[in-house]
C-alpha cells in the first residue's frame, strides 16, 4: 500500500488505487500504450470543443472483455479531459474523484472484436478506442462530427505508438504527437501545394502529411505534422485558401506524462 501511495504521489500510473484490487503488472505493461492513446484522444477532443463537455462515451474494441480492466484507461481519459484546466496530478488514485467533482458522466463500453479478426492472428487485448461526446457538444471543427452529429475521435496503437484513425466521418492515419494541423478541403489539385507554401513562408517545417477523403473530388481531410506550433495568423491565412473549408491546430506531448 505504501509503495502504491508513493507511486501515485509521483504522478506515475500505480497498479492499484490503494483501496482497490491491484492491476496485475503484466496487464499494466500491456495496457500502457493504450493508456497513452486514450490520454491523447481525450486531449485532441478537448481542443476540438468550444467548451468543456460533461457527457463522454468511450468504446474499447477488445478480444477479451472479461480480462480487460479499464481503470488505467479510464484514469488517462479523465486526465486528458481535465489536465488543461488544473494543476493537480491526475492518476489512477484520484481520477474518479476528479471526474465526480467536474460532474463528468463517463460511460464505457467493451465491444468484442469479431471472431474472424481474432482467428486471423494474435488479437491484441485492445484493438481500437473511440471517444464520443454528447450530441449537445459544440465544436470548433465541424468535421469532427459523426453521422449522429457527435464529436468523435478514434485511434489504435501501432508498434507501441498511438495513432488517430478516425475523426468524425473521416478515416485518417495520424501519429498522435507534437503539433498537428487539421485541414478539411475540397479534393482538387493544388491545395496541398498552397498549404505547404504558406507553412514554408512562416518557416514551419513539415514532418509528415496525410490526406483522407470521402470520395474523389469531394471532401478531403489533410493532416499535417509540424515541428513548430503554428500561430493564429498562419491558421487564419490557411483558411483564406479558397478550397480550404476549415482549419484547426492541435498540440500534443511526445510521450505520456503520468
Amino acid at each position: 500500500v505504501a509503495e502504491a501511495v508513493l507511486t501515485a504521489l509521483r504522478g506515475e500510473p500505480a497498479s492499484s488505487a490503494i483501496n482497490a484490487p491491484m492491476v496485475p503488472s503484466e496487464l499494466m505493461k500491456e495496457l500502457m500504450p493504450y493508456a497513452d492513446l486514450v490520454h491523447k484522444l481525450a486531449m485532441v477532443a478537448t481542443q476540438l470543443l468550444k467548451q468543456n463537455e460533461q457527457k463522454v462515451n468511450v468504446t474499447y474494441k477488445t478480444s477479451s472483455p472479461d480480462v480487460l480492466d479499464t481503470r488505467l484507461l479510464r484514469a488517462n481519459l479523465i486526465k486528458g479531459l481535465v489536465e488543461h484546466t488544473t494543476n493537480s496530478v491526475v492518476n489512477l488514485v484520484n481520477a474518479d474523484l476528479i471526474a465526480e467533482q467536474r460532474q463528468l458522466r463517463i460511460s464505457e463500453t467493451k465491444s468484442v472484436i469479431s471472431s474472424n479478426v481474432q482467428t486471423s492472428g494474435d488479437a491484441p487485448l485492445v484493438s481500437s478506442v473511440t471517444v464520443t461526446f454528447g450530441a449537445a457538444a459544440e465544436t470548433l471543427f465541424p468535421s469532427a462530427l459523426d453521422r449522429d452529429h457527435m464529436i468523435t475521435v478514434g485511434g489504435k496503437v501501432r508498434d507501441g505508438k498511438p495513432y488517430l484513425t478516425k475523426l468524425g466521418q473521416f478515416e485518417v492515419d495520424v501519429s498522435l504527437e507534437g503539433s498537428l494541423v487539421l485541414c478539411r478541403q475540397k479534393d482538387q489539385p493544388g491545395v496541398i501545394g498552397q498549404v505547404g507554401t504558406k507553412l514554408a513562408e512562416k518557416d514551419i517545417n513539415v514532418n509528415f502529411m496525410t490526406v483522407g477523403r470521402t470520395r474523389p473530388r469531394e471532401d478531403a481531410m489533410m493532416t499535417i505534422g509540424v515541428d513548430e506550433k503554428p500561430d493564429q495568423d498562419l491558421i487564419s491565412s490557411l483558411r483564406d485558401i479558397k478550397a480550404v473549408k476549415e482549419v484547426i491546430s492541435i498540440s500534443l506531448p511526445n510521450h505520456l506524462k503520468a
